[in-house]
């Protein structure tokens, strides 16, 4: 690295390899496989998913996005006075594919801006096991106000968490009830009360539209069922029906708003949708070609 910093580090590079076990680093964490999928591409989409957090949380934001591939590694620090988190892309990558979720990496993100948040990168003495455990509850609580079920905000840790506690960070059963509790907190702020059958499970607590504010309704003025085209990241579509007279309520996992495509006389024309609206799909009497309409509240 060209310079010196102090930094709180969920993830360090430094990975010692045996025959008979996968590699961990230096922080007791398990390496993930590298992946040749590419979810978390640029520091644009970090961006994106990063203010969508503070949007969220209604936070404004006090440190910089800095991308270093080869670190293998993500932490928040201070460079020259200045806030930073710091990430390696790849490396979000790959936890992504070892946790089967995109909100492995998203959740990372957010614990690092729990750093942040609450002023742990300002102190002398580095990572130490309170302010981890405060960081992951952060994480626990934006991930549930992003819309992540308790399993998703949790798939990271379980993953790559290490067993046993070191000098600056706790234990994987630690760290992961903190998430929890976290998550818990998210659910309060909103009335609502977990219920997973005390098994660490998804809950029930997003499939009632009325009570999260995540949802999207999506209607079609038609007399017959209509296949739209939804994408939460612009790239990959899935088709979805909206059948004659009924509500199509869905949600994007990821950020809080996503892409509806529809078919228009030169192709398709995509429209964005945000969480917590409403939104009719009519035909346009004068060029005969589907457009979308928000409902007003």
């Amino acid at each position: 690295m060209k310079f010196k910093s102090l930094g709180i580090t969920l993830f360090f590079i430094g990975a010692t390899a045996t025959s008979h076990a996968q590699a961990v680093n230096n922080c007791g964490f398990k390496i993930p496989p590298k992946s040749l999928k590419t979810n978390f591409s640029s520091i644009y989409e970090a961006r994106d998913i990063v203010n969508t957090m503070l949007d969220t949380i209604k936070w404004k934001e006090n440190f910089r996005l800095q991308e270093q591939n080869g670190i293998n590694n993500a932490y928040a620090t201070i460079i020259r006075d200045q806030r930073y988190i710091v990430y390696d892309n790849n490396f979000l990558e790959n936890v992504d594919n070892y946790a089967a979720t995109k909100w492995a990496s998203i959740s990372i993100m957010a614990h690092e801006m729990g750093h942040h948040y609450y002023n742990h990168v300002v102190s002398a003495k580095g990572s130490t096991v309170p302010k981890e455990i405060e960081a992951d509850a952060f994480s626990g609580y934006v991930m549930n106000r992003l819309g992540a079920t308790l399993a998703q905000s949790v798939a990271a840790m379980e993953k790559i968490g290490s067993d046993k506690q070191s000098a600056t960070h706790p234990a994987k059963r630690d760290r992961l009830d903190a998430i929890r509790k976290g998550w818990d907190m998210g659910n309060a702020d909103r009335g609502i009360t977990r219920d997973n059958g005390g098994t660490g499970g998804t809950g029930n607590t997003t499939t009632n539209p009325t009570t999260d504010p995540t949802w999207i309704g999506l209607s079609m003025q038609s007399n017959k069922n209509e296949t739209v085209y939804l994408s939460d990241d612009g790239k990959k579509y899935q088709a979805a029906e909206i059948k004659v007279g009924e509500t199509f309520v869905f949600k994007f996992e990821i950020y809080n708003y996503g892409w509806l495509r529809l078919p228009y006389f030169n192709g398709y024309r995509t429209f964005k949708l945000m969480h917590g609206k409403d939104y009719a799909i009519i035909m346009n009497r004068r060029t005969k070609n589907w457009t979308l309409v928000e409902v007003p509240d």
